[in-house]
């Protein structure tokens, strides 16, 4: 058996000198020419050793060839699970390895490789007398294992048992009564039965006397006399009647009679006579404008003041796996830029930090995964992104959306390609009121699985979990230094991320001048044949695959721990798609030299950043030069605020107005203005419950979403209320972790709502969530009174600064006076007499 041939090696080479190569190795509790590893599910199929199924508890050895060792460490370098064994795979003499299936556990992991051709031999070829040998050492330890009886020993639980026992605290009294004719008499006790004497027996039946009966004169009963009513509702919008004779066509005229008109005389007399009117109603048009469509205003004013208009969120389909999403939390979503009714999700396992050290080895061989949803499908997935650990944050790249950047949970970032499965997407897409199921066609078809093209090196990546995510755009670029330099192709090559390890990094996806050889200078023997792209993964960035570092980085204090970074201020210029070109060769795009390119004065580098601690920083990226080494150093922060309780989760710009920022953290969120340094516009009030996510609105300046930790959805309406939420709706009985929302048509708006237990909610907005009101505008103005507010509020608390300085100046002088005054006069009596003295008095 597998046990034993294990522990046969370990009694007969107990003593036996290991290679000389293994002492540098770190593994104890275990002979020399043993090593445990940890192979995972990939390696496993590649080698043809999968636990339970190739290599069981009765057949447990496997011999792998040498050199299938040494191609799979060539080609996927450090990645390989035999990595750490490349110098004791080179120097064992023989051609095939013995791989051994520890069910057991015996040296700490789930497979061991023997390291010298004699282990190998004993292990498969035992001695003869080796065997009963074991056996018996095998009863001996089940004699030893048997427990021995031990006298009981009291530590004082009779006691408790006592005290919870209901015993007597005095004496029982007993009474016996007889006539007193009968003191004295003989006692004689005899059987008889209950009903035979009169008084020793009453009968209590439980049951209803079948010989009684009451009858009841008279009954009251109310009978009302209304139709029975229901209660029901649609998902159909109410719109105003409107007269038929107010729908009319313009009368159109022809070319020749229009040219015929305009030359004759009686429109010309008619025009000089009416000038003077014509320059009054240019100034009334300047005052008024005549051209506003009353009945559309009119609608617009009977919904604000609730008319028949449903104002509440309502339920469009939900999203969840019993295998991929359930207990899980979905940690970020995004809606796929260019197909509709797609959405993608990103799902982590919800463990603590020390269940995910407990459960290492199965994390290990269940990978994180990015779901893609279609609204067709509600049941299964459309696609799989696998990662290579929890991912925190991804975003579709704007230029190509088949590209898609993650930062995972150990400051790895991570690339996928897509294109190969866009007509998946495009096939099964669904979105707005025409949804067709074809559940019943794709149950039995299990979703592609898409690997990473690249993922950066753990060294040089975050050393945090890597938090946000955001992509340059397409129409700027940045330098090492921080400098904003113009893009001509129009291509997005540029990431930011960031982690609570005080790093905002900054990454290029292109090649850099330099171009890195691989990790092993030996070139492949012409015999060989190496295994080219085993897991089918597109080599669209194989250029970046575990060799990519970050462009530059900006550190910031040491007590800064950065939550979320929105993305940069992009500048006036519009791109349609029909300008972008065709998706690039990325391996085939370099660096290109600053010399060769234009600065752009437009672009702001500064940015916004939320912390664990609940402090939002306003910072720069922009990197400066010191005078004295020539050395590059991140700036310190330009202000640093503190509002929010604990961790900020939420830092989002409002697609508005650039220059108004929304965090949400803790118990309340606030409404910051870039250039406004005093305090934030708006600030919430602490609510019972944490907020856990925000996002505003597609469509309303005014209007922002706040999820809660008990899975409620708050709607601020700021035309509406300031003070309070206009309305409050609960989505789930979990904590809400992300909101999206998602403009299909001008006639339909989704909003997605993912909570801590791995659904994903899709809403639909309301006709007054979705539609400007008619004193929209007026969001602006409110922020600009908020700026007048905090401006006044500054200069009245320097104001108040020195009216109390004044005042203090004014009474040390007053202190002053009094105190010469009253030594001047102590003088006066001291040289005066005291008669002279009296006679003044």
């Amino acid at each position: 058996s597998c046990p034993k041939q294990k522990q046969h090696p370990e009694q007969k080479r107990k003593n036996a000198p290991g290679p000389a190569f293994l002492s540098h190795l770190p593994v104890t509790g275990h002979p020399d020419y043993i090593f445990p590893l940890v192979l995972t599910s990939a390696t496993q199929e590649l080698f043809c050793c999968r636990a339970d199924v190739d290599v069981t508890g009765d057949e447990p050895h496997k011999l792998l060839r040498k050199e299938d060792i040494l191609r799979d460490m060539k080609n996927r370098a450090a990645v390989s699970d035999f990595s750490p064994l490349k110098q004791a795979v080179l120097d064992y003499p023989e051609e095939e390895l013995l791989l051994v299936f520890d069910q057991d556990f015996t040296y700490g992991q789930s497979f061991y490789l023997v390291l010298t051709a004699g282990a190998k031999e004993d292990i498969l070829r035992p001695p003869p007398g080796m065997e009963e040998e074991e056996e018996e050492g095998d009863e001996l330890l089940e004699v030893q294992k048997t427990p021995e009886p031990k006298p009981w020993l009291s530590l004082g639980s009779e006691r408790e048992i006592q005290e919870e026992s209901v015993t007597d605290t005095r004496p029982r009294v007993y009474k016996v009564s007889r006539v007193r004719r009968q003191f004295g008499a003989p006692v004689c006790f005899w059987d008889h039965s209950a009903g035979a004497m009169r008084g020793s027996y009453v009968e209590c039946p439980s049951y209803q006397d079948k010989s009684f009966s009451l009858w009841r004169m008279e009954k009251e009963n109310s009978v009302q006399a209304i139709p029975n009513t229901k209660s029901s509702s649609s998902q159909t919008l109410w719109k105003y009647p409107r007269n038929m004779c107010t729908q009319y066509e313009p009368r159109e005229l022809e070319d020749e009679e229009k040219e015929r008109l305009l030359q004759s005389a009686d429109l010309k007399n008619f025009l000089n006579s009416v000038s003077a009117r014509f320059e009054l109603a240019i100034q009334q048009n300047e005052i008024m404008d005549v051209f506003l469509d009353d009945w559309r205003a009119l609608g617009d004013e009977e919904n604000v003041l609730g008319g028949k208009v449903d104002t509440h969120l309502k339920e469009y389909q939900s999203f969840t796996h019993t295998h991929y999403s359930t207990n899980k939390t979905i940690s970020c979503l995004s809606w796929h830029p260019t197909v509709n009714g797609v959405i993608a999700v990103a799902v982590t396992e919800n463990l603590s930090f020390e269940e995910r050290i407990n459960n290492s080895t199965r994390l290990l061989l269940n990978p994180s995964l990015i779901l893609f949803w279609s609204f067709s499908d509600p049941i299964n997935p459309q696609l799989l992104l696998e990662c290579p650990d929890d991912i925190f944050c991804f975003e579709f790249c704007p230029s190509n959306p088949n590209i898609i950047a993650g930062g995972c949970m150990n400051g790895q970032v991570a690339l996928w390609d897509i294109s190969a499965h866009v007509d998946r997407l495009q096939g099964a897409r669904g979105g707005g009121a025409a949804r067709t199921s074809n559940a019943d066609d794709t149950r039995d078809i299990a979703p592609p699985t898409v690997r990473y093209c690249a993922v950066s090196g753990v060294e040089s990546g975050h050393r945090a979990p890597i938090t946000d995510i955001q992509w340059l755009p397409e129409t700027f670029e940045v330098s090492r230094t921080g400098t904003p330099l113009e893009n001509k192709t129009l291509i997005s090559v540029q990431i930011v991320t960031c982690a609570p390890d005080c790093c905002v990094m900054f990454w290029d996806l292109r090649a850099p001048r330099t171009v890195v050889n691989a990790l092993t200078d030996t070139k492949p023997k012409p015999e060989e044949k190496t295994v080219e792209n085993p897991y089918g993964v597109p080599s669209t960035f194989k250029h970046l695959d575990l060799t990519w570092k970050p462009l530059f980085r900006v550190h910031t204090h040491t007590h800064f721990s950065h939550s979320h970074s929105p993305s940069p201020t992009p500048p006036d210029k519009s791109v349609t798609v029909g300008d972008r070109p065709e998706p690039p060769d990325y391996g085939q795009l370099h660096l290109p030299s600053a010399k060769h390119q234009r600065q752009t004065d437009d672009i702001s580098t500064k940015f916004y950043v939320g912390t664990e601690d609940g402090e939002v920083v306003y910072t720069d990226w922009k990197l400066e030069k010191d005078n004295d080494s020539g050395q590059l150093f991140s700036p310190k922060p330009t202000h640093c605020f503190r509002v929010h309780d604990c961790l900020v989760n939420t830092v989002s710009r409002s697609p508005f107005y650039l220059d108004i920022i929304l965090t949400v953290g803790g118990w309340n969120f606030a409404i910051w203005k870039e250039g406004v340094m005093t305090g934030p516009l708006v600030l919430s009030a602490c609510s019972q419950k944490r907020c856990s996510a925000g996002a505003w609105s597609l469509t309303r300046p005014g209007v922002m979403y706040i999820g809660k930790e008990d899975g409620n959805l708050e709607v601020w309406d700021l035309l509406e209320k300031t003070h309070e939420p206009s309305q409050i709706q609960s989505v789930t009985t979990f904590p809400i972790t992300c909101i999206k929302p998602w403009t299909v048509s001008l006639k339909q708006q989704l909003l997605a709502v993912s909570d801590h237990q791995g659904t994903l909610h899709i809403l639909q907005v309301p006709w007054m969530l979705r539609h400007p009101a008619a004193n929209e505008l007026s969001v602006s103005r409110y922020f600009e009174k908020e700026v007048e507010h905090l401006v006044y509020f500054e200069k009245r608390t320097e104001m108040r600064e020195r009216e109390k300085k004044q005042v203090e100046a004014e009474e040390q002088r007053r202190r002053m006076v009094r105190s010469s005054f009253s030594w001047w006069a102590s003088l006066l009596d001291n040289i005066c007499p005291k008669n002279i003295c009296a006679g003044r008095n």
